[in-house]
């Protein structure tokens, strides 16, 4: 059975993005960026809300040989994996492998959760809110970033209750901190 794995970059106290929908303080060093590589290469799918996914699918294009190493390897990775985009106005897609539901069914993802062997990432807070509302996330991960932005999109929805397991941790040259949770049921 497949893992459904939240994994954002976020800053210090906890945001995704700062009050203006600013995330360029984010943006992961060649060492940061390679081990999110290999967080991201067994995932079968990627499940992404329309603003996430608009954002991704900058990585249909990328990753040519005039990008660094890193680049190219994580374009390989995503454009590999089936996206699925839960947006209620977006017409079509622009990318490979993937396709548009209209609203987000949480049964269907038990469903897909259960028919695969590999594991399924979920990006973007919103979408993801919704996911961990319903017991569907199975870890977190977590990218610390050394800065601190006072307010904007939270990592974690206001009002949700967990109890996690710390399964792994590394700190990065540059500061930022990887947390690997379990979310206990």
């Amino acid at each position: 059975m497949g893992r459904l794995i939240y994994t954002c970059i976020t800053s210090l106290d906890g945001y995704v993005a700062d009050s203006h929908g600013n995330f360029d303080w984010s943006a992961p060093d060649e060492e940061v960026h390679a081990f999110v590589n290999d967080l991201e290469r067994d995932a079968g799918t990627h499940l992404y809300g329309r603003r996430m996914y608009e954002v991704m699918s900058v990585w249909e294009t990328m990753g040519g040989p005039g990008d660094p190493p890193v680049i190219q390897d994580y374009a390989r990775i995503w454009q590999e994996a089936d996206k699925v985009v839960y947006s209620s106005s977006l017409a079509e897609t622009t990318t490979a492998r993937t396709r548009v539901e209209r609203t987000f069914d949480p049964e269907a993802v038990r469903k897909m959760k259960a028919g695969t062997d590999r594991s399924i990432s979920i990006g973007g807070a919103t979408l993801a809110a919704a996911a961990l509302r319903a017991g569907l996330v199975d870890e977190c991960q977590l990218l610390i970033s050394p800065v601190a932005v006072g307010g904007g999109l939270r990592f974690l929805p206001g009002g949700l209750e967990s109890r996690l397991e710390l399964l792994d941790l590394r700190r990065f040259g540059n500061g930022v901190a990887y947390l690997r949770y379990r979310i206990l049921r």
